[in-house]
C-alpha cells in the first residue's frame, strides 16, 4: 500500500467532503500518521471510511467523524482540553498538536498504556493520560477551554458544562441509536449556554453515563 496516496485519498474524498475545510486541520491529517494508531490486525483498515474495532466492546471513530470533530472544536494554542475516552490516542494527538494542554481519560487501562507509547513515539509531551472513569467530567484539573466526549451520551450531564471555562466549548453526540446528534455547546457566562446542533450521526456510547428515566406503564 502507498500509505501517503491512501492518506491523501482519505482526506480528500472522505473528510473535504464532509464538510471539513479548515486547512489547519486538513494538513495535520496528513502529517499524523493514522495507521500507526491503529491495532495492528487492522492496519490496512487505517484510511477506510468505518470505525475499526481495539477491543473491551471499543471502536476508533471513522476518519470523518474524528476530523470533523476536531474542527467544529476551533482548538487554539492556549487551549486546556479534556479528551473523555482516548481509545487509540489518535484524536488525542490530533488535540495536542493543536492546543497547550490535553488531558485525556480512559477507563481501559490497556488502551492508556498503548496510547502513551504512541504519543512518546511522536514526541507529544503536553498530554496527561489518566485511567478512570470520566462520565461525568474530570472535575479535579477543571475548568477547561474544550471539552470532547468521543462516545455518545443519552443526555449531557450538567457537570460537563459546569467545568468549562467562560468562552469554553464542549463537543458532545446526544441521542440514543439510531437517533443522535451531535452538539456544540458554549459556555457565554457563569450561568448562560448556548448550545447548536450540528449534524446528525450515530456513534458507540461512553461507558457508566447515567441513563434517562425510563417511564412504566
Amino acid at each position: 500500500m502507498n500509505l501517503e496516496q491512501a492518506r491523501f485519498n482519505m482526506v480528500e474524498s472522505q473528510i473535504r467532503t464532509w464538510e471539513v475545510l479548515d486547512q489547519t486541520v486538513l494538513d495535520l491529517l496528513l502529517t499524523i500518521r493514522r495507521e500507526e494508531f491503529v491495532p495492528e490486525k487492522y492496519r490496512d483498515l487505517a484510511f477506510a471510511d468505518l470505525e475499526i474495532p481495539l477491543g473491551h466492546a471499543e471502536v476508533m471513530l471513522a476518519p470523518k467523524m474524528e476530523a470533523r470533530m476536531i474542527q467544529e472544536l476551533d482548538v487554539r494554542k492556549t487551549d486546556k482540553i479534556l479528551e473523555v475516552g482516548t481509545g487509540s490516542g489518535y484524536v488525542t494527538a490530533l488535540l495536542a498538536k493543536l492546543g497547550g494542554q490535553v488531558i485525556s481519560v480512559e477507563r481501559v487501562p490497556e488502551f492508556s498504556h498503548a496510547a502513551m507509547r504512541r504519543l512518546a513515539g511522536h514526541g507529544l509531551q503536553n498530554v496527561q493520560l489518566h485511567t478512570g472513569n470520566a462520565a461525568e467530567g474530570w472535575p479535579v484539573q477543571a475548568p477547561y477551554d474544550v471539552i470532547l466526549l468521543t462516545g455518545s451520551v443519552p443526555l449531557l450531564s450538567e457537570s460537563f458544562q459546569q467545568q468549562l471555562t467562560i468562552g469554553g466549548r464542549l463537543l458532545a453526540v446526544i441521542g440514543e441509536s439510531p437517533v443522535m446528534t451531535a452538539h456544540l455547546v458554549t459556555r457565554a457566562s457563569a450561568n448562560a449556554f448556548s448550545s447548536v446542533g450540528l449534524f446528525e450521526t450515530s456513534i458507540p456510547p461512553l461507558r457508566d453515563v447515567k441513563q434517562p428515566e425510563r417511564f412504566v406503564f
